[in-house]
């Protein structure tokens, strides 16, 4: 498939973007429309750790997961839901354990769905396996291992087809450690997206053969460790201007996906779903104040103010007060959901969307980033050079940093303040030549970083 870079906003104007509503809604599973006027909840969830010994618990434990949450969302009178199974490595591994849990799965949502009429979607998102722990294997046996991890779960029952892929996580760790926001340029927005551009065209030729859907990609090696390592306002392991800039960079990489083939919906994640939403149009799955139960973040209102899929990142299967952990958490991502759909259906949309935004704006420079209006800006610097990885991604960067020089109302520290004079000053000593950026790159990053195999990207 070829490599269709985008050039123009999907959107005129910040201000068209709401939750529910994509320009490129994506029909999916079994009565699903997905950024057709209506939000849906996307719940997320692990099996624990006793499950995985072999695959009979294994499909055992998915279809447990799978019972739970259908009939809760029966019992309260939910209209929608998507799950989402992210593979424990067994079942990338073994692509046969993965396909069976796919088409057990489905088999209890199409019951439910010819009962009680309940649109649902399966997404499965295989783990990329291609990482090792000392060294990358992009290109090698294991790629081979994780298409047919995908070919398997489409022909057994998966509907959306995702992976939180790996490409150029080696120089970032290095990088990331070092502050050092060109090697970020270069591990992001670089390598991270010829690797997507690899991916995916491969994915989309299976989801294209199996008339499923290849939905979508997040940064969450990279852009989510930077979130991570900055945690809360009072840590200082990695500024916070650094986090939002890396996340900034990884809005191409994550938009080269759909660039390859992909349709929506991205991945919960990906907090840079919202840039990639004003740019291509396609539907996005977002996670905030409904993933507590998987990690912390600053922005956990804001994040929902323009979701087609409302998710708790993920959740381990286990007893609460209230049921299983996956009863209790699709019960309350689907509240915000009938929320935001009533907005709609009562053309108050955009005042909640609004509310949401702008109850943790200024929380945060990552949420004052992330916050639609901004977000939209920082999609117009990328594709201003949209045929370019290297420039859309230092685009996407520097206009991140021009935003948080220039913000009003947002409260930085010192800390902050010289992270990201320090950032701003790596930006515009950058060269504007993609060819000795990355000539550059390849020497200083092959000298120093003994797990960096250029051949992983063809290079």
């Amino acid at each position: 498939m070829a490599i269709n870079r985008f050039t123009t906003m999907a959107y005129s104007e910040a201000d068209e973007m709401v939750f529910g509503k994509a320009k490129k809604p994506v029909k999916a599973g079994l009565g699903l429309e997905i950024g057709a006027g209506y939000t849906t909840a996307e719940v997320n969830y692990a099996p624990r750790p006793e499950a995985g010994e072999s695959m009979e618990k294994l499909v055992n434990e998915y279809q447990r997961i799978t019972k739970d949450i259908m009939a809760r969302m029966v019992q309260v009178g939910f209209p929608s839901v998507v799950l989402e199974t992210e593979h424990v490595q067994q079942m990338t591994n073994n692509p046969a354990w993965g396909a069976a849990v796919a088409h057990a799965q489905k088999t209890i949502m199409e019951e439910y769905y010819e009962e009680y009429g309940i649109k649902c979607a399966l997404r499965h998102t295989p783990g990329d396996i291609r990482e090792h722990k000392e060294f990358m294997d992009l290109r090698g046996d294991k790629m081979t291992v994780v298409m047919e991890s995908f070919d398997q779960v489409a022909e057994s029952g998966a509907d959306l087809l995702s992976i939180e892929s790996m490409g150029g996580k080696e120089i970032f760790d290095y990088a990331v450690l070092r502050n050092d926001v060109p090697g970020m340029l270069y591990a992001i927005g670089c390598l991270g997206s010829m690797d997507m551009d690899y991916l995916w065209q491969e994915i989309a030729k299976v989801a294209q053969q199996k008339g499923v859907t290849a939905a979508g990609d997040t940064d969450c090696a990279q852009a989510n460790t930077a979130m991570f390592i900055a945690g809360g306002l009072l840590d200082k392991n990695l500024a916070h201007t650094l986090a939002i800039v890396a996340r900034a960079i990884s809005a191409p990489r994550s938009l080269a996906a759909y660039e390859a083939g992909a349709v929506g919906p991205g991945k919960d994640c990906g907090y840079e779903n919202i840039i990639v939403k004003a740019i291509s149009g396609m539907p996005m799955s977002f996670e905030g104040k409904t993933s507590t139960c998987a990690h912390s973040d600053v922005m956990g209102n804001l994040i929902m103010q323009c979701c087609d899929l409302w998710s708790n990142e993920s959740v381990e299967y286990h007893a609460e007060f209230g049921g299983t952990t996956v009863q209790c958490w699709s019960e309350s991502l689907n509240y915000d959901c009938a929320l935001m759909n009533t907005a709609l259906k009562s053309g108050n949309e955009k005042i909640l969307r609004d509310l949401l935004m702008a109850s943790d704006r200024f929380r945060d420079p990552q949420s004052y980033i992330l916050a639609y209006d901004n977000a939209y800006k920082v999609g117009e610097a990328i594709v201003k050079d949209g045929e370019d990885i290297f420039l859309r991604a230092k685009n996407a960067g520097m206009e991140c940093c021009s935003i948080l020089n220039g913000s009003e109302g947002l409260e930085m520290t010192k800390f902050e303040l010289g992270a990201l004079a320090k950032a701003t000053a790596e930006f515009e000593a950058l060269t504007s030549e993609s060819e000795t950026f990355m000539s550059e790159c390849m020497e200083k990053y092959s000298a120093e970083v003994p797990v960096f195999k250029p051949e992983n990207y063809a290079l």
